[in-house]
């Protein structure tokens, strides 16, 4: 179960501060902290972690509490370029940076090992 974002505008090392938040938590935990985080990319996380457990729903019927997210990644997207008026005529290069963001959602296997520790 995925869900991919394409060329959100905002840098990738801002986005990650609100990706590492969730990673690995299950679904549930994950929609409250996104919802209580005040960084500008949890709005965005947050709809397209709703949207894979749409997907989720929809194309394999697994309910919200047997998910987890088992992986989101932030990759750098496209970079518009753009210039700053600087003295005596010049101009400095400005990059408007932007973010491609994926979220894979697993289901949470239930292993029964009678409360022992498992030796490696």
């Amino acid at each position: 179960m995925k869900a991919y974002l394409k060329n959100y505008r905002q840098s990738p090392r801002k986005v990650r501060l609100a990706a590492d938040l969730i990673r690995g938590k299950k679904v549930d935990k994950a929609l409250a902290l996104l919802s209580f985080t005040q960084k500008r990319a949890a709005n965005p996380v947050k709809k397209l972690l709703e949207s894979a457990l749409a997907n989720a729903k929809k194309n394999s019927g697994i309910e919200k509490e047997n998910l987890t997210v088992k992986d989101i990644q932030i990759n750098k997207g496209i970079v518009f370029k753009r210039s700053q008026p600087r003295a005596r005529g010049r101009a400095f290069p400005i990059r408007k940076r932007t973010s491609n963001i994926l979220i894979v959602l697993s289901e949470q296997v239930k292993t029964q090992n009678d409360g022992k520790k498992l030796k490696a």
